[in-house]
């Protein structure tokens, strides 16, 4: 019996990010074996107005709605002649984006999303529905900033980078990367940031000799912990680097085709626990940022 796989879900809204993040979206579900799933979502109302005659019309909302449609046609039909072996769907909905974008998620493998760059206004409120879908989604969310490539990596001498936290063998994001990284055939680059509290010095009793050093071998000991599952066939490359976890990852993903990183929930609360360091490489990444749902 075939395995079904879960669609790649991508928000589309007719602007050029968001048209690339439908590239990318397309060369990820051509890499997964996976359908593609567009979905544009507006919250419109419709406004009441007269006719000639003098009855109720809607003929803005007869606008509006042809737009959307004319919106997810032009992003399907530029999704197959870039991957003709997809099965694409479309969805419109009249909703709040980031609402449905999560809904969708609940059955997705990945959500995909565009930003329109680095500043103003616009780039502002992209990011905010960014940050809302990747902190409520039940699935990974992968956004493309405004400078970055619309293309998957997929072949010899690609990278994708995953940062390592406190999470031992279980980690959604780990999994997450190396599937990613077997897919494109990439090197997996594992990356843990830690840092020498400025408090403790040499004089403490239980740092005598060299602190920096027994910081940096926890942190490896941590990394070594964490992909002593990784199979034998990943391309593996672990590195421990002094900083904080912004900077570190940052730094990393220059160059690389991918930024996996993981995040857990507050409990009651809207947001992630790791907001600071999700906000950070998703606005500043030098590549496409997958945020990935750890479990409580």
């Amino acid at each position: 019996m075939r395995r079904v796989v879960p669609p790649i879900v991508v928000g589309v809204d007719g602007s050029e990010p968001s048209l690339r993040a439908v590239d990318w979206a397309a060369d990820e579900a051509a890499l997964r074996g996976a359908p593609l799933r567009l979905v544009h979502a507006s919250l419109w109302e419709p406004a009441e107005e007269k006719n000639e005659d003098g009855s109720e019309g809607t003929t803005e909302y007869a606008e509006s709605a042809a737009t959307a449609e004319d919106i997810v046609r032009a992003a399907a039909r530029r999704a197959r002649l870039r991957r003709p072996d997809v099965v694409v769907s479309t969805e419109v909905v009249s909703e709040e984006p980031e609402y449905a974008l999560v809904r969708a998620g609940r059955t997705a493998s990945a959500l995909v999303l565009g930003t329109r760059g680095r500043s103003g206004l616009v780039e502002m409120l992209l990011g905010s529905v960014g940050l809302t879908v990747a902190g409520q989604a039940d699935c990974p969310v992968i956004v493309l900033g405004g400078g970055h490539d619309n293309r998957v990596g997929a072949g010899e001498g690609g990278r994708v980078v995953v940062g390592v936290g406190e999470t031992g063998t279980d980690s959604a994001a780990l999994r997450f990367a190396v599937q990613e990284a077997r897919l494109r055939r990439a090197a997996l680059d594992a990356v843990r940031a830690w840092r020498c509290p400025p408090h403790e010095s040499v004089e403490h009793p239980l740092f005598a000799g060299d602190p920096a050093r027994l910081h940096e071998q926890y942190a490896a000991d941590v990394l070594e912990l964490a992909l002593k599952e990784v199979p034998p066939e990943v391309d593996l490359r672990r590195r421990t680097v002094e900083g904080s976890a912004r900077r570190v990852l940052l730094d990393a993903s220059h160059g690389a085709d991918l930024l996996v990183v993981g995040a857990r929930r507050n409990p009651g609360h809207l947001g992630l626990r790791s907001g600071r360091v999700v906000h950070a490489v998703l606005h500043h990444a030098d590549c496409a940022v997958a945020v990935v749902p750890e479990e409580e």
